[in-house]
């Protein structure tokens, strides 16, 4: 579908933020007029059984207790379910509407906030970022654009305190501590150079927006991205919230040893953790339904002026031959989005603009790592890329770069703490 111009995107912003409120107080969500229309109806059931099969193999390798996921495929039909339980033993079945921590995927919603404000001139993609943070020692030549883009060079605070942060979920972490812990670091590379995932790019871009729209994070998120698309269930919680808000699963991770290796028989309860270790890089708790409608828009560019959706969807080389990442949003083949790992929980989502392919999973383990949580999302994308379309001439999803096999295979080799599946 084409790309409409920035006045046709700045009305329809306008527009769907007075249509979101509606749909917010009624728990619903906005749809995307840039996407391909859903056909009604299931998956077909052989289809169903493939993608339950490979939901139920990730909750065993993730050594969790339970799975979200949504799979819609405009051409062929939907699938969202519910499978295990809220807590590993329990006998209380997780239900759809459930929520999670949402982990790095919060990242994107940063980063989408951060092309809004450039659209409304508060800002701009290369303004240093010790114009928004002065004084900080370390962050100089280093621009908004490449704390999005991960070019920034900046090591990752979250990887160096992962056994402290699993040690101390509860404790509160400011922001100027944990970004400071990260700029210090060795550097991966100078500014603009190379990509290096690095959660402490999207903490200090949360500390220099704030400070440039001169808003909180709750007030940011509500305005330029919960608000406009009727995402009721999602949240940044206060720091001293340490329950996930509403019903939800327990979230699970196996503590480390001495050398950083999980210790497999000994699995941690995690579900209470302060969000400040993540907050504009990993803080949001939201569900299955709100990540449909947030990837999409991601997907689209929807919510941005035409430059804006241009400079999000520039990409740089983020790993393997099918993976790149641009401002905010992973690239895998044709599918645009991201997974994360947050104490507790992985999770990810995934859209494909062209035909509408919108993958959404979550699991109560964050062992195996935000990685894990993409090979599941592939694993699903590449089952339902081989369902044909409903209708005549409806756009089906373009060949995948890797096959089902392949993803089943890397999620066991991602996975350290794999438990059997729980009876039924």
């Amino acid at each position: 579908m084409g790309r409409a111009t920035g006045l046709r995107r700045m009305v329809f912003a306008a527009s769907a933020a007075a249509v979101a409120l509606t749909l917010a107080a009624c728990g619903g969500t906005a749809a995307n007029p840039d996407f391909p229309p859903q056909v009604q109806g299931a998956l077909p059931p052989a289809t169903v059984t493939q993608l339950k099969t490979a939901v139920t193999d990730a909750i065993a390798l993730s050594g969790g207790s339970a799975a979200l996921v949504g799979v819609w495929a405009p051409w062929a039909g939907s699938w969202t379910a519910a499978i295990g339980t809220t807590e590993r033993g329990g006998s209380v079945p997780v239900s759809p509407a459930m929520t999670f921590r949402a982990g790095q995927l919060t990242t994107a919603m940063t980063c989408t906030v951060l092309l809004e404000l450039v659209d409304e001139r508060v800002v701009e993609l290369d303004d240093p970022v010790s114009k928004w943070v002065p004084g900080l020692v370390g962050v100089g030549g280093v621009t908004l654009r490449e704390l999005c883009q991960n070019t920034s060079g900046f090591g990752d605070y979250a990887s160096a305190l992962h056994s402290e942060f699993l040690a101390n979920p509860q404790r509160y972490w400011p922001p100027l501590e944990l970004v400071s812990d990260g700029v210090a670091m060795a550097r991966t590379g100078n500014p603009g150079e190379k990509y290096g995932a690095s959660q402490t790019n999207a903490l200090l871009l949360g500390m220099a927006l704030q400070n440039a729209a001169g808003r909180n994070w709750e007030q940011l998120y509500q305005s330029y991205v919960f608000g406009r698309l009727g995402m009721s269930a999602s949240v940044l919680p206060d720091n001293s919230v340490l329950t996930v808000p509403g019903p939800h699963p327990a979230g699970y991770a196996a503590p480390l040893d001495a050398n950083g290796a999980p210790v497999c028989d000994k699995p941690q309860d995690i579900t209470a953790l302060s969000p400040s270790m993540g907050w504009t890089a990993a803080g949001v708790v939201s569900n299955v339904a709100d990540l449909k409608v947030f990837a999409q828009a991601l997907a689209s560019g929807s919510l941005l002026s035409s430059s804006s959706a241009d400079a999000q969807a520039k990409t740089v080389a983020a790993g393997s031959s099918w993976l790149a990442y641009g401002l905010g949003v992973q690239v895998a083949g044709p599918l645009r989005g991201g997974s994360s790992a947050v104490p507790g929980y992985l999770s990810a989502m995934y859209a494909d603009p062209s035909s509408g392919l919108t993958i959404v999973v979550a699991l109560n383990d964050s062992t195996p790592g935000a990685d894990f949580a993409r090979a599941v999302s592939e694993r699903l994308a590449s089952i339902v890329s081989k369902v044909p379309a409903v209708q005549k001439g409806a756009k089906v999803v373009t060949p995948l770069p890797w096959s089902e096999d392949q993803a089943a295979a890397a999620m066991k080799a991602m996975a350290p703490c794999p438990t059997k599946p729980a009876a039924g």
